[in-house]
């Protein structure tokens, strides 16, 4: 039996915070509500959380995950906190192995990182790295944080970065800290196999999608001598008295801030954004992910550990749109559905 810290023998279960601003909520109200999600997961016994990094947007207004991280982690003192993601594309991947670094030591070694290769977005401009750097700087942005991460000294001499060698300090070399990739790609997911890295799998495609994508995955990852089964899969997670009552409040929530949220995605160069069915995106989320009573969440997120082989899944709890109704779901998740799914894991683990 593979038995995880913390008492959850082989599954893990973590909160995901888009940091998301649902109408009336202001940007820095938000900010401060999704700290206090971390202490509430922490105190509900979830292994971990992870906050998501958007700019410029009311879908998630938290723009430095590493930052909130940070002080997430100076609010807890077990569970361990993570990003999902940090965006590789419009950032130096030596500057986030430091920051990253630096919150592995603070917190006894708490911090996860994940990171993504973004989107054609506006940032690009913003920030300067351009579109140019996310068409073709994915794979060197990512070896070198990965070099930045478990060697002493770096430097570099490719196409997008060049600079002498320079000791990573206080670097983490030693401790086993190394990325999460998203991966919505083909693309991303040969990227991963090839390093070996675990893929962190988006809430917006099923348990089929994913399974698919693992299984792609572990094809990729032959012959390389690498093997990496620790992938992270996230879904909604949202606790009501009744399946239909869970489900019709979310359905009257989100909308209101998916619709003004994903408009904020606006391309760099002009090309076209496909359109989205908001009402049938978010009917979508709640049939695939555990939305519902305790007894239909744990059944849902069984049957996903059953059919993609994932054991760690993250849980987005802010869906109702009001902070004590996040505050309250994350308990009643703790309370109602994670001990029912660690009694199932050890009864199949013995």
């Amino acid at each position: 039996m593979v038995v995880h810290e913390h008492g959850n023998p082989g599954m893990r279960v973590g909160v995901f915070l888009l940091a998301a601003r649902f109408p009336g909520m202001a940007a820095g109200e938000v900010i401060a509500n999704t700290v206090d999600a971390v202490v509430a997961a922490e105190a509900a016994g979830f292994d971990d959380a992870w906050i998501a990094e958007h700019h410029f947007m009311s879908y998630g207004v938290c723009p430095s995950a590493v930052a909130l991280a940070g002080v997430a982690l100076g609010r807890t003192s077990r569970i361990e906190v993570g990003t999902a993601v940090s965006v590789l594309s419009t950032q130096h991947p030596v500057a986030l192995a430091e920051q990253a670094a630096v919150l592995h030591h603070a917190s006894g070694g708490r911090f996860r990182l994940g990171v993504g290769r973004g989107g054609p977005w506006l940032d690009l401009e913003v920030f300067g790295t351009g579109i140019e750097r996310f068409e073709y700087g994915w794979r060197e942005s990512l070896d070198l944080l990965c070099a930045a991460l478990s060697e002493r000294a770096v430097s570099a001499d490719g196409r997008f970065f060049r600079f002498r060698e320079v000791a990573m300090v206080p670097g983490a070399a030693g401790t086993g800290l190394r990325p999460v990739v998203a991966c919505t790609s083909e693309s991303s997911v040969a990227l991963a196999a090839e390093r070996g890295l675990p893929m962190l799998l988006g809430m917006h495609v099923g348990d089929e999608e994913k399974a698919a994508m693992i299984a792609d995955y572990a094809r990729q990852a032959q012959g390389t001598g690498l093997r990496e089964t620790r992938h992270v899969a996230a879904g909604v997670g949202f606790v009501g008295d009744t399946t239909a009552e869970a489900v019709r409040e979310l359905a009257g929530a989100m909308p209101a801030w998916l619709e003004p949220g994903l408009a904020g995605y606006v391309p760099v160069d002009g090309r076209a954004r496909p359109k989205r069915d908001i009402s049938a995106y978010v009917e979508m989320l709640c049939r695939i992910h555990p939305v519902g009573s305790p007894e239909h969440c744990v059944r849902t997120i069984a049957r996903t550990a059953r059919r993609t082989g994932v054991r760690h899944l993250i849980l987005m709890v802010e869906g109702a749109g009001d902070h004590a109704r996040t505050l309250e779901n994350i308990t009643r998740l703790g309370a109602e559905v994670l001990p029912a799914l660690r009694q199932q894991s050890t009864s199949s683990g013995s």
